[in-house]
């Protein structure tokens, strides 16, 4: 499994449009690609940074997502970003909420 977590600066009293946002915008765009698994919105405690976690089932899925959805997202949240994102691909190697087994050390 792979997470895409992607950070960005959010436009002041924004947090409300953003969860808003993703609920009905964000999420039904994620779950039409294949591979989508889960999602989940941080906002930091003073509401300046967002996070946006999801989890995908392989690389190759959250690459794709990368090159052909990840744009269209990155619109319907124009309104609450203040600026430009930066995204980290991870792989998943522990996990209470998916019961992920760890990742074996070579």
């Amino acid at each position: 499994m792979f997470a895409r977590i992607v950070t960005f600066p959010l436009k002041p009293e924004s947090t409300a449009k953003l969860t808003d946002t993703v609920e009905k915008s964000v999420v039904p765009l994620l779950r039409a690609h294949k591979g989508f698994l889960d999602q989940f919105m941080l906002v930091t405690s003073d509401g300046k940074t967002g996070y946006g976690i999801s989890f995908w089932d392989n690389k190759e899925n959250a690459d794709a997502y990368n090159r052909s959805g990840y744009r269209d997202v990155l619109k319907v949240l124009d309104p609450v970003i203040a600026g430009p994102t930066q995204l980290q691909l991870c792989k998943v190697t522990n996990s209470t909420a998916h019961k992920i087994a760890p990742a074996k050390v070579a």
